[in-house]
């Protein structure tokens, strides 16, 4: 299964696909769409779809997993991470993707066993289950990738759960 994960954000909106095959991972592609920040909210909301557009039609990709929005302090600027958000779940219905999504503590307790991890210890395990030579240059990439692995640890666990209710 190929996965796709989002770390939504407007500035900077991280993707990471990794594979996820007999309980193997392997990392396929991942980077960061940027958009100019004194450029209009519009223009940078269109570049956001032109981007992830382009990164669908080159890659293969099953389901896809998005960070739940959080805010914490700043109001304007989680408003602008909603809409930026808004325009990938958009993208992806529109390619008839799964999309499943998955808050930070979620996120941090599948892949390091306690939901209020450290941002060092989820940067360790992405590293470390995706047997990466160096981590990559920005945090919004490690946690889209992390969401990705995320979201393959919890489809294992449902498959399970469904495999066993189904026995009875």
């Amino acid at each position: 299964m190929y996965i796709l994960g989002i770390d939504p954000g407007f500035g900077r909106l991280g993707y990471g696909i990794i594979e996820y095959r007999n309980n193997k991972f392997r990392t396929v592609e991942y980077g960061c769409i940027t958009t100019p920040a004194k450029e209009r909210l519009s223009l940078r909301l269109k570049k956001i779809e032109e981007d992830l557009e382009e990164v669908l039609s080159r890659n293969k990709i099953d389901e896809a997993s998005i960070e739940d929005l959080f805010f914490n302090q700043n109001i304007t600027t989680g408003i602008q991470v909603a809409e930026a958000r808004g325009v990938v779940l958009c993208t992806l219905e529109k390619h008839g993707i799964k999309i499943s999504e998955y808050t930070p503590l979620q996120v941090k307790q599948a892949l390091v066993g306690y939901g209020r991890a450290k941002k060092d210890q989820v940067e360790y395990m992405v590293k470390d289950i995706l047997k990466l030579d160096k981590m990559p240059k920005i945090d919004d990439t490690t946690d889209a990738l992390a969401i990705a692995i995320c979201h393959a640890n919890s489809n294992k666990y449902n498959s399970y759960i469904e495999k066993e209710i189904n026995k009875k």
